[in-house]
């Protein structure tokens, strides 16, 4: 999973946490609201952003070379 999306596991594991807490807000949201559940899925979002920080997130990202893509010509009949 890691290898096709240039990430590593652990950087996975933050963005897993963090898309719980936010669907644990989004349900808790759509279910009353009941507000101690949406802030237990801000919670949780908020511990996914240290897990984040701790396993140093933004260096896990792959920058390709920038392509430069050739402008073709178009011809328009008519």
């Amino acid at each position: 999973m890691a290898g096709s999306h240039a990430g590593s596991p652990k950087s996975w594991l933050a963005v897993i946490v963090i898309l719980v807490g936010f669907t644990l807000g989004g349900v808790a949201l759509c279910l009353g609201p009941n507000w101690p559940l949406v802030w237990a899925g801000a919670g949780v979002i908020v511990v996914g952003g240290v897990i984040a920080l701790i396993v140093d997130i933004f260096s896990d990202v792959i920058v390709d070379a920038p392509r430069v893509l050739g402008a073709e010509k178009v011809q328009r009949k008519g």
